[in-house]
């Protein structure tokens, strides 16, 4: 008997294995494998071949924030090349364009960045010629209107322009450009920031109450469908009577401050009033994170569309971690929201390298699908893991 419990003691010791270690995905190893999947899966997959406005913009904002914190010259060849291929110019709009002036910005930030890098000038002449000239849409040609998209503020411009502004300013010393930032970007503030929320709507539509005409195509169709919806619709309320505040919007600015902080002096005039507002939207994200880590498309209102959205969650990991890695938030009372963003993040990457569950292309809430991606949800990814590396 003793001999038939030894051997099955034996057979039992010999077919065990330990469990698999599990990934730390906070360490600088894995983030590094996690930006080279991610990105590499991007850049095999694009939307289409060129591409010279937001959408791949805020993609490469991602992968030189990448190299800014790893020191992977393979991407910092990458934004290059991208840069060479559209020989570094902002596309050109005329001035009564309907398309917004700051939205082409985003492509800049990125050779901006490279110039800091590698200052040849011929990658910023380009952009600085593109403020200088009168016959397109930008703040000599349009002072007042040039950064609104079909005639409106939108809270999205927040991170496509002003820290393009800030960087131009950093490099060449030019009052100007702050001054066409400050203007910018405190006259979207003033129209759309909710001082009881501390948050952004994306633009007046949204706002109850607001009693402007709003094309028809667009009108919030009352009936279950809508809850069903796979595209924008406006609407000032939800279903369970709550505002509307989008939450890839509010990404969009909270990036968007971060990285205009990281380039405005501290002594500037401005710097403590955007860093205020910036804490004060910490503050309320922090209260709207989901148990799952992520934010969910309608910040005042989980249930509204009540599914993980990566976009807004990439932007806000990433302005969460910038602001701990810069001493400006308590590491003690972000670091926990922080880690669970970015383990959310990590767990909707595929095997490829998708990023998935990212909310497409629009303007408010809407349902999430997991297949769901895009270049610039890249992007917003990238942008979280290249602050997730630099926290110690």
């Amino acid at each position: 008997m003793n001999k038939i419990i030894y051997i099955i003691i034996i057979i039992l010791l010999v077919s065990y294995s330990p469990p698999k270690a599990q990934h730390n995905i906070y360490s600088k190893d894995f983030i590094e494998l996690i930006i080279s999947k991610v990105n590499d899966y991007q850049y095999s997959n694009p939307w289409k071949e060129t591409d010279d406005n937001w959408i791949r913009g805020t993609y490469y904002t991602g992968v030189l924030a990448c190299y800014q914190s790893t020191g992977n010259k393979k991407l910092l060849e990458q934004c290059n090349a991208w840069g060479e291929k559209l020989n570094w110019q902002i596309p050109p709009l005329k001035p009564d364009h309907r398309a917004s002036g700051v939205n082409l910005l985003t492509c800049g930030q990125t050779w901006l960045e490279s110039y800091m890098d590698n200052k040849k000038k011929y990658k910023i002449e380009p952009i600085i010629a593109h403020f200088e000239n009168p016959e397109i849409r930008n703040p000599v040609s349009n002072s007042l209107y040039w950064y609104f998209e079909s005639g409106r503020r939108y809270v999205d411009g927040l991170f496509t322009g002003p820290p393009a502004l800030a960087m131009l300013h950093k490099i060449t010393g030019e009052q100007k450009y702050l001054d066409w930032m400050d203007a910018c970007f405190w006259d979207v503030y003033g129209a759309l920031y909710d001082r009881d929320e501390g948050l952004f709507y994306r633009d007046i539509r949204y706002i109850k109450g607001y009693q402007g005409e709003v094309d028809k195509n667009h009108q919030r169709p009352d009936s279950v469908k809508f809850e069903e919806a796979r595209r924008s619709y406006v609407y000032q309320e939800t279903r369970q009577g709550e505002k509307v505040i989008w939450a890839r919007g509010n990404g969009w600015a909270f990036a968007g401050i971060a990285r205009i902080l990281k380039y405005l002096p501290e002594d500037n005039a401005n710097y403590e009033r955007y860093k205020t507002v910036y804490l004060r939207m910490a503050a309320e994200l922090k209260k709207r994170q989901q148990p799952d880590g992520f934010w969910y498309p309608n910040l005042n209102d989980p249930k509204d569309f009540g599914s993980k959205e990566s976009s807004c969650t990439g932007f806000f990991t990433y302005g969460f971690a910038w602001g701990i890695n810069n001493g400006i938030l308590s590491k003690e009372d972000y670091l926990p929201l922080v880690k669970n963003a970015w383990a959310g993040l990590v767990s909707v990457v595929s095997i490829e390298g998708k990023v998935q569950w990212g909310q497409l292309v629009g303007s408010s809430p809407y349902v999430v699908l997991q297949e769901d991606s895009h270049e610039y949800v890249t992007g917003m990814f990238l942008l979280a893991a290249s602050e997730m590396y630099k926290i110690e």
